[in-house]
């Protein structure tokens, strides 16, 4: 059984950064992709960044590009989203999700494993 845990969120202010961290039991951590989520009350879980299996690839939604950078350690089974220049807006549950193919997507169908999620709250 995989399993997900996120650690890193929390209140902050405008401008600040945080690093989220997931750590993943899977003994195939380094085959797979993964990816990053979020969900605002009141709105849909959206994409926002993933990383192909190697950690050469990424890819990001265009709200966060710039400020955001996902990246994994394979030996530590772990990966990370280092969010910069928070915003408000950046308010959501964050979760981490692992992928069933070594390559990045965006589509959450892609990804039979999830976290619990970790809140980031941004003051403006």
């Amino acid at each position: 059984q995989v399993q997900l845990v996120e650690s890193g969120g929390g209140l902050v202010q405008a401008g600040d950064s945080l690093r989220l961290s997931c750590a993943v039991s899977r003994r195939t951590f380094s085959s797979y992709a993964m990816g990053w989520f979020r969900q605002a009350p009141g709105k849909e879980r959206e994409f926002v960044a993933t990383i192909n299996w190697s950690g050469d690839n990424t890819y990001y939604t265009d709200s966060i590009k710039g400020r955001f950078t996902i990246s994994r350690d394979n030996a530590k089974n772990t990966v990370y989203l280092q969010m910069n220049s928070l915003e408000p807006e950046d308010t959501a549950v964050y979760y981490c999700a692992a992928s069933r193919h070594s390559k990045i997507s965006r589509s959450s169908l892609l990804y039979p494993y999830w976290g619990q999620g970790t809140q980031v709250t941004v003051s403006s």
